[in-house]
This record gives structure tokens, sequence and C-alpha cells, in this order.
């Protein structure tokens, strides 16, 4: 019914503009008597029991413990879709086993200039240059304060455009100790290619001191949080080389592979099209090999212990279990929950379910 039906409908209308309808509409039929539990029958793979749900054994096998966390099933949305934390209550009903907040700036930003997001139907994917756009990390901590879902919750943290990189620390030190309290994990993102350089963040010592430094602060709290490191697709065998070994040094807890890619290479759009939509970092389904070969590159130098969260061109189940096997331990989705509709996360964890007991 999504793809035949309600799609057809939502891609009449921009992407930005259909997605912040889309927002006001769970939320208003969040507030409906009955919808969520609705929701959850529907999309969820709990089994309704009584006036609630409940796990079978079955699937408490998609159980999986990770960076000291126990999650439900190993599908989460990435960051990106919900930056604000607007709609936490109303997306862990689709049975997500976690999701990512931001990526969220200490102060508000209004991000790129419209036009910044853009469908590519024939390549089942989507560019965007959005910039960070968001109310800043104090606004998302007013509504997490409030959320009633006990869903696992990510921070997905970065730097204002106005910040110099020199200072990049002060701006992640103060996402870290405004949403402590609140979130489950942090991510460091310093890959998006939409924030002018932001990925120089990545080269080998400005990203080896600001894990530590990240780490130092986790470190000193009454509990420690894990910290992963969010990196681009877009690095070379060298590089991701480098990575590895900054990983394995500071002690980060855990990484996720990949965040969008700007290249541009294999589309079916037209080079027209390409070249009038501009810069931006693309997602979806031409990114699907790339983010998986990162995953098994990163695996076999991490070895088989070191937590892996795979992300980029999951549009099927059968990615998703590309992904896993090639070595992440969760994945996410983004790109394929808009493509493929909330139908997604079921499909995913109902066959992960199948293939666990083949």
């Amino acid at each position: 019914m999504y793809k035949s039906f309600l799609r057809p409908i939502l891609f009449l209308f921009a992407p930005e503009s259909i997605h912040h309808f889309t927002f006001k509409f769970l939320k208003f039929f969040g507030y409906a008597p009955g919808i969520p539990y609705l929701i959850k029958f529907l999309f969820s793979v709990r089994s309704k029991v009584s006036f609630g749900f409940t796990y079978s054994t079955q699937e408490r096998s998609l159980e999986r413990t990770l960076l000291g966390i126990t999650f439900p099933n190993p599908v989460g949305l990435a960051a990106g879709f919900d930056k604000d934390a607007k709609l936490i209550d109303e997306l862990a009903a689709f049975g997500f086993g976690f999701i990512e907040i931001g990526t969220l700036t200490p102060k508000a930003q209004p991000g790129n200039e419209k036009p910044r997001l853009f469908r590519l139907p024939k390549d089942s994917g989507l560019i965007n240059r959005m910039g960070f756009n968001n109310g800043g990390v104090h606004a998302a901590v007013a509504r997490l304060r409030s959320r009633k879902s006990k869903v696992i919750v990510g921070g997905n943290i970065g730097k204002n455009k106005i910040t110099p990189n020199e200072k990049a620390f002060e701006d992640y030190n103060t996402c870290f100790e405004t949403l402590y309290p609140y979130v489950d994990y942090f991510v460091l993102n310093v890959s998006s290619p939409n924030t002018p350089g932001l990925r120089e963040l990545q080269e080998k010592e400005p990203l080896r001191k600001l894990l530590s430094d990240v780490i130092a602060l986790s470190k000193a709290k009454p509990k420690y949080k894990p910290i992963l490191l969010k990196i681009a697709p877009d690095l070379n065998e060298a590089q991701l080389n480098d990575v590895v070994e900054i990983l394995k040094e500071t002690k980060t807890d855990g990484v996720i592979a990949t965040n969008t890619t700007i290249s541009r290479t294999a589309l079916t759009t037209s080079e027209s099209e390409i070249v009038a939509i501009g810069n931006g970092g693309l997602s979806g389904k031409p990114l699907t090999k790339r983010a998986t070969e990162v995953i098994s590159f990163l695996r076999k130098q991490l070895g088989p212990a070191y937590p892996i969260i795979g992300v980029g061109g999951i549009m099927t189940a059968n990615d998703a279990l590309e992904k896993l096997e090639a070595g992440a331990d969760l994945v996410q989705i983004y790109t394929g929950f808009i493509y493929e509709g909330p139908g997604l996360v079921k499909t995913i964890n109902k066959q992960l379910i199948k293939a666990r007991n083949a």
C-alpha cells in the first residue's frame, strides 16, 4: 500500500515540505487514543498479549547487547530523520530497536539555503545539503525530558557552522554535557559533507584529539556513556587505516559506517539533473555497496569484538543482512524508510528471525 499508493502522492511534493508535513501528521495522530497501539500492532514484531505487547522466544532472538546496552532488535533509525527529537515516542511505535537524534549543535542554526533536499527516484536515492539545521541541543533536551517511550536513544553531535575547527571541542563539549542525562550513547559526527571544513576533523591529529577529549568527558561522569565515531564512505584505504589506528589508540567505543557520500558514480539519473542539483551528500541505493565494503574493511582491521553500526543504502531486508554478515552488529536506516515505507523495519526483523531459524 505504501509504495503503490502513499509514496506516489508524497513524492508529488517537495521533499523537505513533505517531511515536515509527515512529522505534524504523526504528532497529531500520536495523541489519538489507541493509535500508538495500532501502529505497534501493524509495524512491530512484538506479539499482542492482553492489552499490551510482549516478546516471544523467537522475537527475543533479535536482542543484541552492544556497548553495554541491550537493544531489543538491531534495526535503528539513523541520525538526520528526527534531528530535534520531536517524534521519539511516535517513531518508537514503528518497531525501531533504537533511534539516533541529531546532528545537534550547541546553538540553533537554520542550515543551508533551500532547496537542499532532493530525490533521485531512478536511483532510489536522496541528495541533501541540509547543513546541520536544528533547533539547538537545549531545545532537544526539553523534548527528551517529556518523552514516554523507553526506546534507546543515541545523541549525534556536531559543531556550529560558525565555530572554527580549532574550537570544535567546545561545541562537542557543550552538546555532550547538555545531552548526557537523556541519551544512551553519543556519536561524534565529523563526516557530514555539508558543513564547510567539518571533514577536516577526520584527519589524523584533529580526530585523535577530539575523540580523546570527549571520551575524557564521559569517563569523568558517574556513569560512562559510550562514544562512537561516524565516518564518511569516501575515505581511501590509507585514511581508513588511520581511523582504525585512532579508534584503537583512543579506545573509542564504536564506529558508525557510513555517512552520505559525495561520489556521483554509476547513477541512472541524468548528468544534467545531477549538475542542476549541485553539492550534497548522496544516500540510498547508490551507497549500498560502498558502505558494505567499508564495514567489511573495518571488521577485518578492528577484529571480531569491536562494535560497528552499519548504515548506508539499506533498502531491503537482504541489504541489512549483507551488512550484518559483513561485520555490522547493528544497522540503521533512513533513505530506505522513505522509499520503502515504515514496514521496512518489521520486514528486516522478520527476515532476521527467519534466517536465524533456518
